[in-house]
């Protein structure tokens, strides 16, 4: 008997299938695709915080900018900082945890 329930739980497990048998990466590559990620993601964060920067001159300098848009700005940037310090946080939190490890 096929019911449409054990069809779709069969299709929900084929991915992960496929994912488990995916080639493995050695560290060295697991730490350059890391650094390559945090390296991207601190460059955003300096690109949110220069146009911050940029959009606030504009303001005080008296340029045809619109209020909106400079307050937009300032919270990306702001939005962007907090969430970065926070997965700092996590991975400063996550490193010390593993050196509280006994091996």
């Amino acid at each position: 008997m096929n019911t449409p329930g054990i069809n779709s739980v069969s299709q929900m497990v084929k991915p992960f299938e496929i994912k488990a048998s995916a080639p493995t990466h050695t560290p060295y590559e697991a730490q350059k695709s890391f650094s390559s990620v945090l390296k991207q993601s601190i460059a955003n964060l300096n690109e949110t915080q220069f146009q911050s920067d940029e959009m606030t001159k504009k303001l005080a300098l008296g340029e045809n900018v619109d209020l909106h848009q400079v307050m937009i700005t300032s919270q990306k940037a702001s939005i962007t900082l907090q969430a970065t310090m926070e997965v700092r946080n996590k991975v400063i939190e996550a490193y010390q945890e593993m050196m509280r490890m006994q091996v």
